[in-house]
């Protein structure tokens, strides 16, 4: 079953008649609707049918466990993730400054986490309620978005421009304020006030890149 439903189930009201590849992009779209606001306890096959507009045993035709579900709604969301993050960092090389590099990749992880805040909103009911999405999540993008951060980073410190410790651990740090605030953000509306998403990101990048002490004066101890 694809959440705790009634054994029973009722023809929904006619609806347009869609194609099989329209009709299970619409159950995938619903479902992202449904999931993130009610979580996936919270959101029964009947609901969903009915918002599809279609009965249960359609359903199933097209889904036939959660972790079919699941399993298109993650490539959904890492398609759509996947084109942001190609159409954003697609200009820059390899040899691109580090305040640039870190600029674009801050802004398409804030921008993600404002714009799709249902999918932030998903996961997070996912992890809470012991689902499968957020580990599909994990497999299928965050460790290659991780591996790229960190490729940059190792990529530096082998030169000798960042100091030398766990490339890991670096990606991490800057990963982590940017999402941390994006959360804050989102699920309090608790924005920088008069700071644009360009200024916020900036200045991450710099605490980053420069830490938060002031550079010492000639002489000065610090």
């Amino acid at each position: 079953m694809l959440a705790d439903a009634n054994a029973g189930s009722e023809q929904a009201p006619f609806r347009q008649r869609l194609s099989s590849s329209k009709r299970r992009a619409a159950i995938v779209a619903t479902a992202v609707d449904l999931f993130a606001r009610n979580g996936f306890r919270g959101t029964t096959t009947r609901e969903l049918a009915s918002a599809v507009g279609v009965s249960e045993p359609v359903l199933y035709q097209h889904f036939a466990t959660k972790r079919e579900l699941y399993t298109a709604i993650v490539e959904q969301m890492v398609a759509q993730a996947s084109a942001a993050f190609d159409q954003s960092m697609c200009c820059l090389k390899e040899d691109c400054d580090d305040r640039t590099f870190f600029q674009r990749l801050g802004e398409i992880v804030l921008n993600w986490y404002l714009d799709e805040s249902r999918h932030i909103r998903l996961l997070l009911f996912s992890a809470l309620e012991g689902h499968d999405l957020a580990d599909l999540w994990h497999q299928r993008a965050t460790v290659q978005f991780l591996s790229f951060v960190e490729s940059h980073v190792a990529r530096r410190q082998s030169e000798g421009t960042f100091r030398p410790g766990s490339a890991s651990l670096a990606a991490r740090a800057f990963l982590g304020m940017v999402c941390q605030f994006g959360q804050v953000w989102t699920f309090y509306e608790n924005p920088a006030p008069g700071l644009s998403r360009e200024e916020i990101i900036g200045q991450f990048v710099d605490y980053f890149l420069n830490g938060v002490r002031r550079p010492a004066a000639e002489g000065e101890q610090q």
